[in-house]
């Protein structure tokens, strides 16, 4: 037997605040995601300095650090912080590094064997540098390399492009 609800304006307002409830349960959801995300961002916001600290170290290295090497720095062969036209010591023209972090990692022929943008620094040091380079995962090393991303900010990612 199919019992019917007598009242329909009663059965009508059981949905409507059934509906009700659930629509305040979504409500809250939202408002306490977005209280989350919210506190999320602050929180990267407050790491924001702890990043700036790092790219101000590696741009000191870049600038003067030689690495217990010939006495040449980064910026001995890259120009303008690295942002500009490079040259080697024998006048060879080299791109800038603006677009360094957006290429990496990359085949290198000549190595065949694909390297990341960590690989290409230690590489310089030792070979431009004539320097002992950072190990893998050192706060050297993650600051030069925070420091070579700061340079490539909003540029497309181009993994295995050419230098500009």
């Amino acid at each position: 037997m199919i019992q019917t609800n007598p009242d329909p304006k009663a059965h009508y307002m059981k949905l409507v605040i059934g509906r009700g409830r659930k629509t305040l349960a979504v409500a809250v959801t939202l408002f306490l995601s977005a209280g989350l995300c919210a506190l999320g961002i602050q929180q990267a916001a407050a790491a924001e300095p702890q990043l700036e600290k790092a790219i101000q170290a590696g741009q000191a290295l870049f600038a003067h650090e030689t690495f217990d090497g010939n006495g040449m720095t980064c910026q001995s062969c890259h120009a303008n912080g690295g942002v500009g036209l490079g040259k080697l010591p024998n006048d060879t023209a080299i791109p800038s590094l603006s677009n360094a972090a957006t290429i990496f990692p990359r085949f290198n022929p000549r190595a065949n064997k694909v390297v990341t943008l960590e690989d290409q620094l230690r590489n310089c040091i030792v070979r431009a540098l004539q320097g002992k380079p950072p190990a893998y995962g050192t706060e050297q090393m993650m600051q030069l390399v925070s420091y070579i991303a700061s340079l490539a900010q909003g540029k497309p990612l181009d993994m295995g492009g050419r230098p500009q």
